[in-house]
């Protein structure tokens, strides 16, 4: 009895199941695209074409200005290993009206940097003594010492701009040890220049 009452049960779901459904899909035609999106680009789209550094070729001084001068270094001396490296990676001057590929700007600064060196020779102690039947024993290590000093650096910021778009192209900085006579100090401007554009242009 119970197993007909579970089959009518069934049955009469079924049943139901077959009715009309009181909910119909309906869907609204899509609206007119504005007249301007057959002529509009998303370039968000797109994922960014790789930059040809190849197309540069000339280079010029933002706003026209040279790097600023500071009490350790004057502004030519910046201006002069810059223009150096430049010229060494195929970047000329414009010193003309004519429109350069790159904008260019320059900063020195000079920096203290903290430095750590560790002595592994350094401190030797430990313990040791006799027993009652005149064996040695003890223990004995050599602890090392960190000493820490502070030393000065000459840090310089490079940046390349696209002259057309005004957007950053590639900018680097580097850092060398500061020297004191001022033949050493160009030297260690034309170094950290030099290794600040070691990486341009970037493969």
């Amino acid at each position: 009895m119970k197993a007909q009452s579970g089959l009518l049960l069934i049955c009469l779901g079924l049943a139901a199941c077959q009715g009309s459904n009181p909910y119909v899909a309906q869907s609204l035609p899509l609206p007119p695209a504005p007249a301007q999106a057959a002529n509009t680009f998303d370039r968000s789209a797109y994922p960014a074409p790789p930059r040809d550094y190849g197309r540069y070729r000339s280079w010029a001084w933002l706003n026209g200005q040279l790097p600023p001068g500071t009490a350790w270094a004057d502004s030519a001396q910046v201006a002069e290993a810059v223009s150096n490296a430049l010229d060494q990676r195929g970047l000329r001057p414009l010193h003309d009206n004519r429109p350069a590929d790159l904008l260019v700007s320059a900063h020195l600064s000079l920096q203290t940097r903290l430095r750590q060196v560790q002595d592994d020779s350094g401190y030797y102690g430990g313990y040791g003594g006799y027993d009652r039947y005149g064996r040695g024993y003890g223990m004995y290590n050599s602890v090392p010492i960190v000493r820490t000093y502070s030393e000065q650096v000459v840090v310089v910021q490079v940046d390349l701009f696209d002259a057309g778009s005004g957007q950053p192209v590639w900018s680097a900085s580097a850092e060398t040890a500061n020297k004191g006579s001022d033949i050493d100090r160009t030297d260690s401007i034309r170094e950290a220049v030099e290794k600040a554009m070691s990486a341009y242009p970037p493969s």
